[in-house]
């Protein structure tokens, strides 16, 4: 009933929410993409997407969609792999970011790890400068991780916006400088938070600088300050900050794929880990929410 190309494509644009970047990533054109969710709707006989000029959005239908079409194509792929008897083998170096420790990458990891018992995976988590910098000098195979929106580098999982984050408890005194939370440099939000805040002409300091997001939490949940965080990875017993605590804006982020340099053996499996994030990307971000 439902044509694994047209599902991969809705999954495309419900990470990306955006057709032009669906079809950048499947390398389709973007009428192709807009015929396979509209065949995949008239399948389903429901609107998947709420779509103008400036936005793309989930129905509720569209939501519902997203499980089934993650087991669809997840069977259809254990399938393709059993009657093909292909294995794949070899040690894959992953860099994740640390933003998703709290999130369900590890069921990700452990179906690949079922899937592909021949591959030896090595996880390392860091923050995204780093891993943009360890991938860079040959030490990491694959890396998901955060890049600025005008940085050209990555295949895109999804965009998200950033947001001011903080215990439901913080009062911000206006008068006094605004107490950050943050990673260590080369940390990519540590710097869009500060230049925002510089944009603005907004004193600030920094209450706590920890490289683990598990330490941030800690402290934002104690009340020692606001961080910056992608909206879509809000961690538990944290809510945005009111607009009224006049904090600026702080634009937007990039959550993407990197490959290294193919080596024997890694190509292959990154190729597979890739392709499960891809399909299951959305879990990532809509699991905490």
């Amino acid at each position: 009933m439902y044509d694994p190309a047209q599902l991969r494509t809705f999954l495309a644009v419900a990470q990306t929410l955006s057709f032009t970047q669906a079809a950048r990533r499947l390398g389709l054109r973007q009428s192709t993409v807009s015929q396979h969710v509209r065949r995949l709707e008239d399948a389903a006989g429901r609107q998947l997407f709420t779509r103008d000029t400036h936005s793309v959005e989930l129905t509720e239908d569209g939501e519902a969609m997203l499980g089934f079409a993650r087991r669809i194509l997840a069977a259809h792929e254990q399938a393709a792999a059993f009657f093909t008897r292909t294995r794949i083998g070899g040690r894959l170096r992953f860099g994740a970011s640390e933003d998703f420790v709290l999130t369900r990458l590890t069921d990700i990891l452990e179906t690949f790890r079922h899937e592909h018992p021949d591959v030896d995976l090595e996880l390392t988590v860091e923050l995204s400068g780093t891993l943009h910098e360890r991938l860079a000098a040959g030490k990491l195979d694959l890396v998901l991780a955060k890049r600025r929106p005008e940085d050209p580098r990555g295949e895109l999982v999804w965009h998200d916006d950033l947001v001011w984050i903080g215990s439901e408890r913080l009062r911000l005194d206006p008068e006094r400088p605004v107490p950050l939370i943050v990673y260590p440099p080369p940390g990519i939000t540590r710097a869009l938070a500060l230049e925002a805040l510089d944009r603005r002409g907004r004193a600030w300091r920094v209450a706590c600088t920890s490289g683990s997001l598990n330490g941030l939490v800690a402290a934002a949940r104690a009340g020692l300050g606001v961080m910056a965080h992608s909206r879509g990875l809000v961690p538990p017993g944290l809510v945005p900050v009111p607009d009224r605590a006049g904090l600026p804006e702080l634009g937007s982020v990039d959550f993407v794929l990197l490959h290294g340099e193919r080596r024997t053996g890694a190509g292959g499996a990154a190729d597979a880990l890739a392709a499960a994030i891809l399909a299951g990307g959305d879990r990532l971000h809509r699991a905490r929410r």
